[in-house]
């Protein structure tokens, strides 16, 4: 029995550090309020509008482009924040919060990945895409094989050696978007590709030499075959190269007519212009896209996974890229975020984007490409500030109901228990800090807001829990109406006990996964937090009520049955001082 003592404290031992880093996790959000949803704080709304650029704005399309935005918002369901379709041009999103920007940029970012070939090369009598004041070839990023440890920002292996005159990876970054370079993943079989550097900001990338099997023509080759249009691209595209310029600094960029049948003119973060083929790769050809920190790295990066179709396009053009040393250019809304030269072929269609992105950045980009782009255009989105849907009494009211259910729950156990019922109490105390806690930290970590139903959800989880202790107690009782000592009841009585309550805790977690799967909305985040709940009673069960249960067994005020204890001999129901009958059964069933 002391094995089991010292076993008990050890287990709160452990309880206690567990409430320690969940509120340590919590203290780097930076904030100690959980956040609200619409209904009890308000938040932002933006009105996205249909702009008919060549197709018809139908209903359908609209209906899916509002799905796509509702998965990118709420793809975990715990967001609360609401889509809805709005007359026939017009989608309207209700974001939680005054400050959700990542959502919002999420909402407006229309996610056209494509990748394109780089065209650059100066030809007679047009003026050279050259920068003022630098001559120094090199495209922005580098492709090489995933799974090596890239420092400070440089992606790719190591080995060959630069050619001359080609300066090194830039490791500058401008503010306000991460400037990432794209490195894929070869195939197992493939050699490890060497990637060229890049140009440092401000540089605009230099074209190379035209070779003289492809001479410059009016029309220039066909754009429907892109490694032959960026040798031979014509005068015509040159002449709209050269006269086109990117916006300042600080400056908002001109809306681009991104066609991926068509060749563009577009700018990266560094102000740099580029010259680009026709889409070779679409962003509906990725098969995947996640965010996360690989290993030996520190920062994070955006995985990409190419469909089986892409990964033949992609792995064709990186081999002739590497026998002519072309460049291709990763475009995301007709904005370059990545251009890289590969050295030899790249095979199995994994790539990454790398830069130095913030969590949420990576986060935001990853959903945006992983949800797809949309399949409509919108005119620039109207963002404003909406009050809560609700009136503020209906947050007190809430808050009164829980306080004044729990009152109820713990005055009961104290009447009917009497000294156990502190037990309750302490137990229910305990579950009320660590569901605090955990709602704090899935508010930074996983975008958890809570709204009226989710405090719902909190407050009926306080009835399941005290369905444990009640199994519990009772157990222990009829453990010791048999004639056990309460050291023995306790231990017996869990046995039996823990089962009973492990099948009602399953139920009701059940119910909450098929209510979060198949319900929408708010219903949603019910379920969730009634889930949460009810695991959360699980671990306060093991260890919290058991160990104290163990521990409080030794002490004379429960095991001699003291009236107060809840376990007197009145209380159970028997004859005899609870000691007299212990001390009968020594040496036998006790």
């Amino acid at each position: 029995m002391a094995k089991k003592t010292i076993h008990a404290a050890r287990t709160l031992m452990i309880l206690g550090l567990t409430v320690v880093v969940l509120y340590g996790l919590a203290a780097l959000g930076q904030t100690w309020k959980p956040r609200l949803g619409l209904d009890l704080e308000g938040g932002t709304r933006i009105t996205l509008s249909a702009v008919d650029s060549g197709g018809a704005v139908t209903a359908t399309k609209l209906k899916q482009a509002a799905d796509i935005v509702d998965a990118r918002v709420n793809g975990s369901g715990v967001s609360e924040a609401q889509v809805a379709v709005q007359g026939n041009r017009n989608i309207i999103v209700e974001i939680p919060g005054k400050n959700a920007s990542n959502l919002v940029d999420a909402v407006k970012r229309t996610a056209q990945l494509r990748f394109r070939l780089v065209v650059g090369q100066p030809q007679p009598g047009v003026p050279a895409p050259q920068p003022s004041g630098s001559a120094s070839p090199g495209p922005s990023g580098k492709a090489g094989p995933s799974g090596k440890a890239t420092p400070s920002g440089k992606a790719g292996s190591t080995g060959k050696a630069k050619p001359s005159g080609v300066p090194k990876v830039s490791k500058a970054t401008p503010k306000g978007r991460p400037a990432p370079f794209a490195k894929a993943t070869p195939a197992p079989a493939a050699k490890k590709k060497q990637a060229k550097p890049s140009s440092g900001p401000g540089k605009q990338p230099v074209a190379q030499p035209t070779p003289s099997a492809s001479p410059l023509t009016k029309q220039g080759a066909s754009v429907d075959d892109p490694l032959a249009w960026v040798q031979n691209p014509g005068t015509q595209w040159l002449a709209k190269y050269s006269s086109f310029t990117c916006p300042a600094k600080g400056q908002s960029p001109p809306p681009v007519d991104d066609q991926a049948d068509q060749p563009l003119l577009a700018c990266d973060d560094l102000g740099q212009k580029f010259l680009l083929s026709k889409a070779l790769i679409e962003g509906t050809e990725l098969k995947s896209a996640s965010y996360g920190i690989p290993q030996n790295t520190a920062a994070y990066t955006v995985n990409l996974s190419f469909k089986s179709s892409a990964r033949t396009v992609f792995g064709d053009t990186t081999t002739a890229l590497s026998k002519n040393g072309g460049t291709f250019a990763i475009v995301l809304d007709g904005k370059v975020v990545s251009y890289a030269t590969a050295s030899e072929p790249i095979l199995d269609g994994n790539a990454q984007i790398t830069g130095n992105f913030t969590e949420s950045q990576a986060r935001s980009l990853a959903n945006s490409l992983k949800y797809g782009a949309l399949p409509i255009k919108f005119a620039k989105p109207t963002v404003e500030t909406i009050g809560p849907s609700l009136a503020g009494n209906q947050l007190s009211a809430g808050i009164y109901a829980g306080i004044i259910g729990l009152a109820i729950v713990m005055l009961y156990c104290l009447l009917y228990y009497r000294g156990l019922g502190l037990v309750v109490i302490a137990s229910l105390v305990i579950a009320g800090i660590v569901t605090y806690g955990t709602v704090l930290v899935l508010s930074h970590v996983a975008g958890f807001t809570l709204t009226l139903p989710g405090i719902a959800g909190l407050i009926v989880a306080v009835g399941i829990t005290a369905d444990s202790f009640i199994v519990y107690f009772e157990r222990i009782r009829d453990e010791m109406r048999e004639g056990r000592s309460m050291r023995v009841a306790v231990e017996t009585g869990w046995a039996r006990a823990r089962n009973t309550c492990l099948a009602a805790d399953g139920v009701s977690l059940l119910a909450a996964v098929v209510l979060y799967i198949f319900a929408i909305g708010v219903v949603r985040g019910f379920a969730f937090a009634l889930g949460i709940s009810t695991l959360i009673d699980v671990a306060v069960f093991f260890w919290f009520t058991k160990p104290v249960m163990t521990l409080l067994a030794r002490k004379r005020f429960f095991n001699t049955g003291h009236r107060l204890s809840g376990l007197s001999s009145e209380t159970l129901g028997v004859d005899g001082p609870v000691a007299t009958r212990e001390s009968r059964l020594v040496g036998g069933r006790a």
